[in-house]
């Protein structure tokens, strides 16, 4: 199971949206789709579909839950391409009906680059790099600006002291003639538990900022894993809820019990209900009062 995986948070287009996804990459499938049956006072939206899917060989979990978070370039999505036709056939999908933030063109570090916002208000990065080996097609980066600028080599060595199996893969900085910028982090590329990220700082006045419409949801085996992040990384007590917490640069975790996978996953309506009314009031999950809900 992966350990770490990119959350996205839709108003109603979570299926929509993760089915144009699929459709786009190969290794790519929806996995499953569980309807959580809240009510508007549990929930803005009321009822929830929480998707799990694959694409190009990793997994990623989005629902649609109301209009409480939008999605914004803060994050994105890099996508490594070997090939010339695959840049043009990815661009001229995601940025249809979308709002492009670089247009495709010639860059310094890619011959054919473009930054979009596809048409559910995901970002993109589609570079061309035609002899990179590509061990992980698709990469999050997240993109350090307003009062967090500066912070992304500092946040990278903070999040790779917290996992076990993590690493440093790559720092490049900004020289000091580059958008007066000099010394900041250009592109900071690290691995957590087997997945590769990417983290950059930004001087440029952007109108966005890192929030709960994507979040990094992390699987853990035991109650004490649970209990060590959540006290690693949880610091805005007010954002504590099912899980969900923020990080001292405004960054949303979802800290999960494995187990939750196969719990969600269950066929008998009730079950899945008394699991769910269980969670919902609970800050950091516990992982026996699931059980013992879902055991009933």
């Amino acid at each position: 199971m992966q350990k770490i995986v990119t959350h996205l948070w839709y108003d109603k287009e979570a299926l929509e949206a993760a089915e144009f996804y699929v459709s786009l990459f190969d290794y790519s499938s929806i996995d499953s789709i569980v309807t959580l049956n809240n009510t508007p006072s549990d929930t803005p939206s009321g009822s929830a579909d929480s998707i799990v899917f694959t694409l190009a060989n990793k997994t990623f979990m989005s629902i649609s839950a109301g209009p409480t978070f939008k999605l914004n370039p803060s994050v994105s999505l890099q996508v490594i391409c070997n090939t010339l036709s695959e840049v043009d056939r990815l661009w001229k999908q995601l940025s249809k009906d979308g709002s492009i933030l670089m247009p495709l063109d010639a860059y310094p570090f890619s011959e054919k680059y473009g930054w979009t916002e596809d048409r559910f208000g995901l970002s993109w990065q589609i570079m061309y790099l035609p002899d990179q080996l590509i061990s992980q097609k698709i990469t999050p980066v997240m993109l350090f600006t307003g009062e967090q600028y500066g912070k992304a080599e500092e946040a990278i060595q903070f999040y790779t002291s917290i996992f076990v199996n993590s690493a440093i893969d790559g720092l490049s900085y900004y020289g000091d003639d580059e958008l007066k910028q000099g010394g900041k982090l250009m592109y900071g590329a690290f691995n957590l538990e087997g997945q590769n990220f990417v983290a950059m700082d930004s001087a440029m006045a952007h109108d966005f900022k890192f929030s709960e419409a994507i979040s990094f949801l992390v699987n853990c085996d035991t109650q004490e894993e649970i209990d060590y992040l959540w006290e690693e990384l949880s610091v805005v007590p007010e954002a504590e809820q099912c899980g969900w917490l923020k990080d001292k640069y405004g960054f949303s975790w979802q800290i999960s019990p494995t187990i939750m996978n196969d719990i969600m996953n269950t066929k008998d309506q009730e079950q899945l209900n008394r699991v769910v009314q269980a969670f919902l009031p609970m800050k950091k999950m516990n992982i026996a009062e699931l059980i013992k809900a879902y055991e009933g």
